[in-house]
């Protein structure tokens, strides 16, 4: 969801609410408990941050990622990140890896 929800004009701030979105309906938003993303380039962190209170207009060329997590203290956590760049006219997801949930045997 907070893939489909990155465009240019949209806020940082949108994309966020679109990853909790889901997340929470699920029953899970009190495990949110990190950003959805951060840019990508010459740090390892920086700006666009993809969290709650950045109005942040994203514009053609930004790189971020897009990595909601749900973790339960004590239990587990799960992660899975997606890196998108911003296109005139909507988003590119950079990785196409599927996002299926593989159980391996120990």
């Amino acid at each position: 969801a907070a893939v489909a929800a990155v465009r240019p004009g949209v806020t940082a701030e949108a994309v966020d609410a679109a990853a909790r979105d889901v997340i929470a309906e699920a029953g899970f938003g009190e495990y949110f408990i990190h950003r959805t993303g951060h840019g990508i380039g010459l740090d390892v962190h920086e700006e666009p941050y993809i969290i709650a209170g950045n109005a942040l207009p994203l514009e053609p060329g930004m790189a971020f990622s897009v990595e909601p997590g749900i973790y339960q203290p004590g239990r587990w956590g799960a992660r899975i990140e997606d890196i998108v760049i911003v296109t005139e006219d909507g988003v590119e997801s950079v990785n196409n890896q599927p996002h299926e949930l593989v159980v391996l045997d120990a």
